[in-house]
């Protein structure tokens, strides 16, 4: 199965149900992770409601997507940081990191994943 189908599939188990995320445009379907945790619950409250093993497999499918989504938003937060001028000793402490030169180090490493 591929990322579109198991988009596609987790969205029509569901998915379409879910109230819009202000942040979404008109149409534009709900985002990897979000799919992922609703096909979760829905395993966990309602058994019955879940087409297994197609949902968890189409789930399993958003797994990459949804890293790097991830990906996206922490390059977003971190240039919107630096933008609004924070330093990167200040941002590395709520990252867990110790030094400035981590922190530029692990946007580095993000900004690369995502081919920036």
């Amino acid at each position: 199965m591929d990322e579109r189908t198991a988009q596609a599939r987790l969205t029509e188990r569901g998915g379409d149900t879910l109230p819009r995320l202000p942040w979404l445009a008109d149409g534009q379907p709900h985002d990897a992770y979000t799919l992922m945790r609703q096909a979760l619950w829905r395993a966990n409250n309602d058994p019955g409601a879940l087409e297994l093993p197609d949902d968890l497999l189409a789930a399993i499918t958003l797994l990459a997507t949804a890293r790097a989504e991830l990906d996206q938003l922490e390059a977003g937060l971190l240039f919107v940081a630096r933008a609004e001028g924070l330093t990167w000793g200040q941002i590395a402490e709520p990252l867990g990191l110790r030094t400035a030169q981590a922190a530029q180090q692990r946007n580095e490493r993000v900004l690369g994943r995502l081919g920036a």
